[in-house]
């Protein structure tokens, strides 16, 4: 890419308010099932009340008296008119291979066992409570240790998987001269975002068209075909504004045909809005798990081996389970590393990807193992990190790209305050709070994908940059202004960004902290392809900057400029070649991926790349202080400070705002989020005893960015960073609560139970 295009002076880097932000606060902004364009019927759905056996009939009788009822639809309408289609991350496209109205069996609670439409969302919710649904129940596996749960390993469940085993950590165990061998469990969390699972479906002859809150609507659309066996072309999925997924949203949704099915049936377009209590089970959740960590040190505090053997939650029906080991064993220095990764499967529904998907659970089991390493040795917590760090991965030898993590340790310390921290056995009261400090790394491989990207410049200067990715709140639309604003010197308020769309140049999921590292690389590319065409146009024959060497030009001010003076608008280069402006696509292929990312992602199958010759991965270190009461046992988390490394910030208004938001996640998936189980059946589904933090809950919370300039990772040098600011928190604040009171609780999230 020609850093010579880069207009001056720069755009990238500055804070920049978001583009879309008035909409949003002011409630102008348009969702999914804010979709107005005509008579609309309304979906209401039907869950499964056991979580395991079948359905012996129902009573509809109630259900059909209501007024404005427009049909109900169950296994008995839909058996044979959806196809199965494979997993997302399995070769397929949907969020669970689970087919709901396929048979009468019941898989697991909260199945959905009906859809009931009605002309108002009230007929429909009145007729889907009044329905009656006959059960034969069968003993159900919830969770671990469960009668009838499954353990699979992780190798045998999914192809690409495998464990690691380098050294012989059995061996160098007997004679290390510090050994922790603890067992870590994380609970069952759900994503919970503002905006529903919605979906609206509309016929248009033998065309469907589909608005729904999806981060690969690519998936949405060839799966649905492939479900409803249409050609993906005479399917258009449609997803503007995303009110937060946060991992959810993923893929295709099991209803969204059920939805297209019923929209045909009654004639009419449908619209779904379940409840938050459904959304528990319609769509993925972050499973439990546990983590078996056996650290082995010498006198020094250099480690000496690492087991990492971890269980993870997953369904009967579908190959999927979130694997991490591989993270934990490249984070530090060791010659003996062994890890093991089993699923176990039980009757619920298929879990899915939660933002930092494996680094949350599996870092908190590490890093809080470290830390209890760092007291056995009698050593700073920060100083055994130091003494472990490596600038090559143990298990490929391939280096970093870059690896500022002690860096960022460095800073977050400084800023802090960590001098102040007691040694050990020495703790800091303030009346009746103990006061603890904690910290901990926070680390994630950085991944990027093929993505296409139309661009426009018009004869009046302004542009307009389009690709069917989305807007999930984290600053996308912003940035891509920013970055044609950057590159051809206009303004970012003459920049129109559309999204979110399959009409649209295809772009992949919106997952992974891959949007910025995929779409602004696009983006970059896009624009020096753009410049050189203006260039080209302004130097030919007759033309204002004739005789010119194109490659002389330069970009000054929103305009070309010749070596001797001569300077010619941009708009009006454009307009040379065409009344209506100029228009490119860029495809970009990232690094070390082939050709067939595009033909992938035309297809819209899932393609994230990771790594290369060097292995690239943001970085960032937690610290967490927090008062805990020696009579109640109350926490309260008073600050919060985590500096982070991610390549270069392309605007650190919005790259603060989320990492800021990662943090406080942090903090609740420490202390208060948990999905309670019963049996297999969520018992707190809803957002009343689902806890998370409010405002009261949370104290100072400052996140700092440290300079971090990578020319490996990709051409731009991002590295994204909407995962990293919430992995680490649950490890700090555990450590500063077992530096505030001596008790180590390796379960989370911890509770005043567990401390009064």
């Amino acid at each position: 890419m020609d850093a010579k295009n880069a207009a001056e002076p720069t755009v990238l880097g500055r804070p920049h308010i978001r583009v879309e932000g008035y909409e949003k606060v002011t409630g102008s902004a348009v969702y999914a099932s804010d979709t107005r364009d005509g008579s609309v019927a309304h979906a209401a759905l039907v869950t499964s009340a056991i979580a395991r056996g079948r359905i012996t009939g129902f009573d509809r009788s109630a259900a059909e008296a209501v007024p404005g009822l427009l049909g109900i639809f169950t296994h008995r309408d839909f058996a044979d008119a959806v196809a199965p289609v494979p997993h997302l991350m399995a070769g397929g496209y949907v969020n669970s291979a689970h087919r709901p109205l396929a048979s009468d069996r019941i898989a697991y609670a909260g199945q959905i066992v009906a859809l009931v439409v009605g002309r108002t969302q009230e007929a429909a919710a009145r007729a889907a409570a009044l329905l009656q649904v006959r059960y034969e129940a069968e003993p159900a596996a919830g969770t671990f240790d469960d009668p009838g749960a499954e353990i699979v390993r992780l190798a045998d469940l999914k192809p690409h998987h495998e464990d690691i085993a380098k050294g012989d950590p059995d061996a160098a165990w007997p004679s290390a001269a510090a050994r922790i061998a603890a067992r870590y469990e994380t609970p069952v969390q759900h994503h919970n975002p503002i905006e529903l699972f919605t979906t609206r479906c509309a016929w248009h002859g033998d065309t469907l068209t589909v608005h729904e809150p999806a981060r690969y609507i690519g998936a949405v659309q060839h799966g649905l075909a492939a479900q409803l066996g249409m050609d993906p072309a005479r399917i258009r999925v449609i997803s503007g504004l995303i009110g937060g997924h946060f991992g959810s949203k993923f893929g295709l949704s099991q209803h969204t045909a059920l939805v297209a099915l019923a929209a045909k049936r009654v004639g009419c377009p449908v619209s779904l809005v379940p409840t938050r209590r459904q959304c528990f089970t319609i769509a993925n959740y972050r499973p439990e798990s546990r983590h078996h960590i056996r650290l082995a040190a010498d006198r020094d505090g250099r480690f000496t081996a690492l087991v990492h053997e971890a269980d993870v939650i997953t369904s009967r029906f579908d190959p999927f389970a979130m694997e991490g080991a591989e993270v934990t064993a490249s984070l530090y220095a060791c010659p003996a590393i062994r890890t093991e990764e089993r699923a176990v499967r039980v009757d619920r529904n298929t879990p899915g990807p939660m933002r930092a998907p494996p680094e949350v659970p599996y870092l908190f089991a590490l890093e809080s193992a470290v830390d209890e390493m760092a007291w056995e040795l009698g050593l700073d917590p920060i100083a055994l990190r130091r003494r472990n760090e490596t600038a090559t991965d143990p298990i490929s030898g391939k280096p970093f790209s870059t690896r500022p993590l002690m860096a960022c340790f460095e800073a977050a310390a400084s800023a802090f305050g960590w001098a102040r921290r007691a040694p050990r056995g020495e703790r800091l009261r303030d009346g009746p709070w103990q006061i603890g400090l904690g910290c901990a790394s926070s680390v994630r491989p950085v991944k990027i994908a093929a993505a296409t990207m139309r661009l426009r410049l018009f004869a009046d200067g302004s542009a307009e940059v389009a690709t069917a990715h989305h807007e999930i709140g984290n600053g996308i639309t912003t940035l891509l202004a920013m970055g044609v604003a950057d590159r051809l010197g206009i303004p970012v308020e003459r920049v129109r960004v559309r999204l979110g769309d399959t009409a649209l140049p295809p772009a992949g999921i919106s997952g992974g902290s891959s949007t910025t590292t995929s779409l602004m690389n696009t983006l970059v590319l896009g624009c020096d392809r753009l410049c050189a065409q203006l260039k080209q146009v302004a130097t030919t024959s007759g033309r204002p900057l004739a005789g010119c060497d194109p490659g002389s030009l330069r970009l000054a001010g929103g305009a070309l400029a010749a070596p001797d003076g001569r300077t010619l608008a941009l708009g009006a280069a454009a307009g040379l070649q065409d009344p209506a402006g100029i228009e490119v696509l860029a495809e970009f292929v990232p690094p070390g991926a082939t050709a067939k990312a595009l033909e992938d992602l035309r297809a819209g199958h899932i393609g994230l790349t990771i790594g290369g010759a060097a292995l690239s991965w943001g970085f960032g270190a937690q610290f967490a202080e927090v008062h805990v009461h020696a009579d109640t046992g109350e926490i309260r988390v008073a600050r919060l400070t985590g500096a982070f490394a991610a390549g270069r910030i392309l605007n650190p208004l919005t790259a603060r705002s989320q990492l800021v938001g990662g943090m406080i996640w942090g903090l609740g998936s420490a202390l208060l989020e948990e999905t309670v189980l019963d049996g297999a059946t969520y018992r707190n589904p809803d957002l009343a005893e689902y806890l998370v933090p409010t405002a009261a809950d949370v104290g100072v919370v400052e996140a700092l960015l440290v300079p971090d300039p990578d020319a490996i990772v990709n051409p731009l040098g991002v590295k994204g960073l909407g995962e990293l600011g919430i992995i680490g928190v649950n490890a700090a604040i555990a450590n500063a609560i077992h530096h505030a009171t001596g008790r180590r609780i390796r379960r989370l999230p911890i509770r005043i139970e567990d401390l009064a």
